[in-house]
């Protein structure tokens, strides 16, 4: 199984996503590899403090640039699932996996500017489903505001609804410091804290591999 992390637009918490499902995956028991897809490498400069500071479960994770998506193909032959970050622009690298991934998922801030992204993303997804008709396209909402009085994720999610073609996930990423804190160590928030944080990785990871299974 191949799952792409990819946006439009830099700052949603794309590579945070990726980082922190791959460690979920990992502490499940899966087969898991973490490919940093991205120039800016910061799945892989965290891949490497974790590396080097022995953490467990170990984290495989490689390099790739350009056309990527025979080097995915040969990755899924070898693992269970391999977990994308590419870039948080129009990318080589996001559409030639997206023709061979799976399932997108695409993190977007509950933004009017990153939302209208969705418009652009969608159009790469639909050319990439002449190759890959089977992609599944779903929309994350991510570094949304914790203050319990905050109606952004709900006018989020109606503004989501004119992009039918991403499905919304249940799930929701919240601006949380540990997110930050985790990333110095080469952990994931799964691993260090029983904040909420912990819960909304652990709910994001499993609605996903649910939706994958259906």
């Amino acid at each position: 199984m191949i799952l792409l992390f990819a946006s439009q637009k830099g700052g949603p918490g794309k590579s945070t996503a990726a980082m922190n499902v791959s460690v979920e995956l990992a502490r499940l028991g899966r087969d898991v590899v973490l490919v940093d897809a991205d120039k800016q490498r910061s799945s892989a400069r965290w891949a490497e403090d974790r590396a080097e500071a022995g953490h467990s479960p170990a984290i495989a994770c490689v390099e790739k640039r350009g056309k990527v998506h025979t080097a995915l193909r040969e990755l899924a032959s070898r693992y269970e699932i391999v977990v994308v970050d590419a870039a948080g622009h129009d990318s080589e690298e996001a559409r030639t996996a997206m023709t061979v991934a799976d399932a997108l998922i695409a993190p977007v801030r509950p933004s009017q500017l990153d939302l209208d992204t969705l418009e652009d993303l969608g159009n790469v997804v639909e050319l990439a489903r002449s190759f890959n008709p089977d992609l599944v396209a779903l929309g994350l909402l991510s570094q949304v505001g914790t203050n319990s009085n905050e109606s952004e994720s709900t006018d989020a999610r109606e503004y989501m609804k004119d992009y039918p073609l991403f499905e919304p996930l249940s799930s929701v990423i919240h601006f949380r410091k540990a997110y930050r804190d985790v990333v110095a160590e080469g952990l994931g928030v799964v691993e260090w804290t029983n904040s909420k944080a912990k819960a909304e990785i652990s709910v994001l990871t499993a609605e996903i591999i649910e939706r994958m299974q259906k």
